[in-house]
């Protein structure tokens, strides 16, 4: 199939923010320390309280979005509003530390929802649609690599389709019953294959915050950094799903696999 010049450069640009999503190396290159070396010394109790963090604020995440992301209409502002709130929260998360991850994470998380959910309007999708709001969610999964993951299962497409049932399943339970967790376990298991996701990159954050003399004004740039992370990968997947509907998702998943060749 022919492709517009644009839409292949297009997809050349979603691949390689898709494929190479590295928080932990953007961090590093702001804060001049690596951030491997850094999560080595958090506390083992970090793990677990990073992961219940990180699941809570999907769940809160998913709650925003069902009750009021249908009918807003995006603003050509908000990425720079966005960044701004987030780094708002960020600088007061820091000047606590550690300690207030579980109720800053939350906050970030849906000030990003907010600025995922514009990105996905400016890309045409339909923001009263339940699959769009499970699509901006979704999006917290594409920005990590679970540890989990083997090589099969760590690029783009193998994301999607690890968690298209799920999303299938969740699309149809909050078009009949609207958000309600009883007897939908499609919910459960998609917000968790999230979370175990996004936890990873939240863990990134952390060892960031974890940094000596990092404070308020850290907090501040880590949570901008985190942020732009996000939202790349929002105009990545977003677009990538524009050219599907115009060129069919067969074709734009052969041409995405191609670009490698």
């Amino acid at each position: 199939m022919e492709f517009a010049p644009d839409d292949l450069e297009t997809l050349r640009r979603a691949k390689e923010r898709l494929e190479h999503p590295s928080l932990a190396v953007r961090l590093t290159d702001v804060l001049g320390a690596p951030i491997e070396r850094s999560l080595a010394r958090l506390p083992r109790k970090w793990a677990g309280a990073v992961q219940t963090a990180a699941r809570k604020s999907i769940e809160k995440g998913l709650a925003f979005a069902v009750s009021t992301l249908k009918g807003r209409t995006p603003s050509r502002h908000s990425r720079s509003f966005h960044k701004i709130a987030v780094m708002t929260s960020g600088a007061t998360g820091g000047a606590f530390g550690l300690a207030a991850l579980p109720l800053e994470l939350p906050v970030s998380t849906v000030i990003m929802l907010r600025s995922i959910s514009d990105i996905a309007r400016s890309e045409g999708e339909d923001l009263d649609s339940p699959e769009t709001m499970l699509n901006c969610l979704q999006v917290f999964a594409l920005g990590g690599r679970s540890e989990k993951d083997d090589a099969a299962e760590t690029g783009y497409y193998a994301v999607r389709t690890a968690l298209s049932a799920a999303v299938s399943e969740a699309v149809q339970h909050i078009s009949r019953r609207g958000l309600t967790r009883e007897g939908a376990p499609a919910l459960v298991r998609l917000i968790a294959a999230i979370a175990s996701r996004f936890g990873v990159v939240v863990s990134e954050k952390v060892a960031a915050m974890a940094v000596p003399a990092v404070g308020a004004v850290g907090g501040g740039l880590i949570n901008t950094v985190f942020m732009d992370h996000f939202q790349n990968i929002a105009q990545a997947h977003f677009s990538i799903r524009r050219l599907e509907r115009t060129y069919g998702a067969d074709a734009i998943r052969q041409a995405y696999h191609d670009l490698a060749r």
